[in-house]
Formats: C-alpha cells, sequence, structure tokens
C-alpha cells in the first residue's frame, strides 16, 4: 500500500515555496514575498505546458522566472535550494556572477519582487519541472537585488 501523504508532499505546498524563498530573502535584509494566486496560476499553466517536454525553456511572460528540472523527489524546497546554492557565485561588490551561475539567485532576493507563484509537475518522461514566477520581475542589468 502507498502513503497517501508521502513526505515530499509537504514540501510542494505555497507555504513551502514561501518559506524557502523568504529565508534566503531574510538573510539579506530584503523584505519577504507573499503568494500570488494570479502569479501561481501563470505559473502552473506554463509548467502544463512542458509536461510533454520538460524542456528548460522560458515562458517569455511577463514575470521574473525560474526554472529547475531533475529526477525523482525534486520538491519545491529542493528546487530554491539549488537556485540559492548560487549565492556563492554571486559578487555583491562587484555586482556580478563571479566562477558561475548566479541570477537565479538574483531573482529569489530581487528587493523589489513582492509577489511569488510557483508550480511543480510530472512530466511525460518522469521528470520534474519546477517554475516559480515573480513580480515585479527582477535581474535588471546594472541594478543591485538588494
Amino acid at each position: 500500500m502507498s502513503d497517501p501523504d508521502p513526505p515530499e508532499a509537504h514540501q510542494n505546498s505555497p507555504q513551502d515555496f514561501v518559506a524557502a524563498h523568504n529565508r534566503a530573502r531574510a538573510a539579506v535584509g530584503v523584505p519577504p514575498l507573499v503568494w500570488n494566486d494570479t502569479v501561481a496560476s501563470y505559473a502552473a499553466d506554463y509548467a502544463h505546458q512542458r509536461y510533454g517536454d520538460c524542456e528548460l525553456e522560458h515562458s517569455g511572460g511577463p514575470y521574473g522566472e525560474n526554472l529547475a528540472e531533475g529526477w525523482g523527489r525534486l520538491s519545491a524546497v529542493d528546487a530554491v535550494g539549488m537556485w540559492v546554492s548560487e549565492k556563492s557565485c554571486y559578487n555583491h561588490g562587484s555586482n556580478s556572477c563571479v566562477g558561475g551561475e548566479c541570477l537565479h539567485y538574483t531573482q529569489v532576493v530581487w528587493k523589489d519582487s513582492v509577489h511569488l507563484g510557483c508550480a511543480r509537475v510530472k512530466c511525460r518522461n518522469g521528470w520534474l519541472f519546477v517554475i516559480c514566477n515573480y513580480h515585479p520581475p527582477g535581474n535588471y542589468i546594472g541594478e543591485r537585488p538588494y
């Protein structure tokens, strides 16, 4: 008999997405994000569009956006953790990525982003696709995230 409420289900709620983001934001002193159903609906619609191929292709929509994919039990908390792990590549002094990717991290902590909406879908190929959208978007060239 399968567990009707597996442990990973407790890491994929809107509250889990928000809490994971806000831990990173609190660490650098920016205000918390709040869940927004309109932004979440956009994320869910796009996640379902990716069901067939699970490609890490940005939606090109009006929001800031982070994407992740993985195999197995990639949770909301795991995905946000992947983005936040890029902090080590961000140099606040020069406002640049050093030695790797950091733009997922800078979107997570972008001071002017207020609203968050995320979704997670299991694709046809068995992979998991996670998307978070941010309003207003961040990562403006020449501006610091915080």
